[in-house]
C-alpha cells in the first residue's frame, strides 16, 4: 500500500527483521526486540502478523497483530490485539501509525475478528476508535511476607508446565464475565521471554500455583496469580527475596483472598485506576454473536412479550427483535439522530465497547456519559447490558 511521500506499508519480510528489532528496542526496550522474534518464529503467528512502513529500504514504523479470543459471558469472540507499535521519531506526525492501525483493523476484520483489545499509552489509541472499557488490576503493596515453605519448590516455568498453568488460570478466570486467556502461542513466548518471569510453585512434582513476575531489574510485581493459597504464598515469599514487592489484584478470582491477606489495597484507587482499551468495529455482528446470552438475560429479567430494540450510535443504528425464546438477526441502518423519540436508545460509538464489556452497564454509562440516553427502553437496556466483571491476560503484564 502506497502512502504519502513515497512510503510503502506492507507485510514485513525476513530482510526487515533486524531493522524492526532495532526500532522496537530504540523506542521501547531490548525485550521488545526479543518478543518480536518469538512472535515471528511461532507457527501460529509468524512473520505475516508483522506490518511495516518503509522509506525505500528503511523501516520507519511497525506494528504487530496478534490472534486472541475474548469470552463474553462464556461466548468466545475472535479478537485482535495490536502490540509492538514503534515509529522512527523523524517520521512522527505524518499519519503513519494511523495507516498501520487502519490496515491492522482491516486484516483483523478480514480474518473474522469481532473485537480488538490492547494495552497502550494514554489517550493515543482513542484516536483510532478504542475506548477505556475494562479495568486493569491494581498493584497492592505486600505487608506480610510468608515464611519459606520447605516442602514447596518455586522455579521458572518451562514449556512442559504450560498445561498445568492453563488449567490453574482457567479455574481462576471462571468467575469473571469477560475473560481473555493467553493464546497457545503466548504461553510459549511467556516461558521463553526475558521481559517477564513465569513462575510455578511445585509440591511433590505437582504444580499447585503460578504467577508472572516483572524482570529482576525492575520493581518486583507479581501478576496473574493462580492456584492454591499455599502455593501463592510460596511464590510471594520467593519473589520477596529481591526486595519490596507488590501483587496485582484479581477481584473475581479465588486468588484474591490470598492477595487480601498479604497486601493492602491502594488508597484513592479511583485516582490511579487504569484501563484496557477495547474497540467494537461493527456492532451488529457482535450482537448477533451474543444473541443467545441476550435472550437468556431477557428471560431472566422477566420481561414479557416481544420487543424491538433500537440502538443508535448517531452515525448509524441497529435494530433487532427479542423475546424470551429468540432474537432476530441484527439489522444495521444509517444515521439515526432522534432515537429517543422513536422509543430507542442512543449509545455513542466510544461507549459501545463499555456497554458490552465494561463494569458500568447501561445504567451506569447513562449516569456518567452525557451522550448515553436509554430513553423509554431503559429497563430493557439495563436487563440486556448489565455491569460486567473482567479478567484479561495479555502478552504484556498489565501495569
Amino acid at each position: 500500500m502506497e502512502l504519502a511521500d513515497g512510503l510503502i506499508l506492507r507485510t514485513a519480510i525476513e530482510d526487515d527483521l533486524d531493522q524492526v528489532c532495532s526500532l522496537l528496542a530504540a523506542r521501547g526496550d531490548e525485550a521488545d526486540a526479543e518478543d518480536l522474534m518469538l512472535v515471528v518464529n511461532d507457527p501460529e503467528e509468524g512473520l505475516g502478523s508483522v506490518m511495516v512502513v518503509v522509506d525505500a529500504d528503511r523501516v520507519v514504523s511497525t506494528t504487530t497483530l496478534l490472534q486472541e479470543s475474548v469470552a463474553i459471558a462464556g461466548v468466545p469472540v475472535p479478537t485482535g490485539q495490536i502490540e509492538m507499535v514503534a515509529t522512527d521519531p523523524g517520521y512522527e506526525g505524518r499519519g503513519i501509525v494511523r495507516a498501520l492501525m487502519n490496515e491492522a483493523h482491516r486484516r483483523s476484520a478480514e480474518r473474522g475478528d469481532l473485537l480488538q483489545v490492547m494495552v497502550g499509552i494514554p489517550y493515543f489509541y482513542r484516536q483510532f476508535g478504542y475506548t477505556y472499557s475494562l479495568l486493569m488490576p491494581m498493584p497492592w503493596d505486600v505487608h506480610t511476607v510468608p515464611a519459606i515453605d520447605p516442602d514447596l519448590t518455586v522455579r521458572p516455568a518451562t514449556a512442559a508446565d504450560i498445561p498445568a498453568m492453563v488449567a490453574l488460570q482457567r479455574a481462576e478466570q471462571s468467575g469473571a464475565d469477560v475473560r481473555m486467556e493467553h493464546s497457545a502461542g503466548c504461553w510459549r513466548w511467556l516461558v521463553q521471554r526475558a521481559g517477564s518471569i513465569q513462575l510455578v510453585a511445585e509440591h511433590n512434582g505437582t504444580i499447585i500455583a503460578t504467577a508472572r513476575q516483572t524482570p529482576p531489574d525492575e520493581p518486583v510485581i507479581l501478576g496473574e496469580m493462580a492456584g492454591s493459597s499455599r502455593g501463592l504464598k510460596a511464590i510471594v515469599a520467593a519473589s520477596s527475596e529481591h526486595g519490596d514487592i507488590s501483587v496485582l489484584e484479581r477481584p473475581n478470582a479465588s486468588a484474591q483472598a490470598t492477595i487480601a491477606e498479604l497486601a493492602s489495597e491502594p488508597d484513592n484507587r479511583d485516582r490511579f485506576q487504569e484501563w484496557f482499551y477495547a474497540r467494537v468495529p461493527a456492532l451488529a455482528p457482535l450482537l448477533d454473536r451474543l444473541s443467545g446470552i441476550l435472550v437468556e438475560r431477557f428471560r431472566a429479567a422477566g420481561v414479557s412479550g416481544s420487543h424491538e430494540v433500537l440502538l443508535s450510535s448517531w452515525r448509524s443504528h441497529v435494530r433487532f427483535t427479542i423475546d424470551e425464546r429468540q432474537m432476530s438477526k441484527v439489522v444495521t441502518g444509517g444515521p439515526e439522530q432522534a432515537p429517543i423519540s422513536k422509543g430507542g436508545s442512543g449509545i455513542p460509538p466510544d461507549a459501545l465497547a463499555s456497554l458490552l464489556l465494561g463494569p458500568q452497564g447501561a445504567a451506569g454509562l447513562e449516569a456518567t456519559h452525557g451522550d448515553v440516553m436509554l430513553g423509554k427502553q431503559r429497563e430493557l437496556m439495563e436487563a440486556l447490558f448489565p455491569p460486567m466483571t473482567s479478567d484479561m491476560m495479555t502478552f504484556y503484564l498489565a501495569l
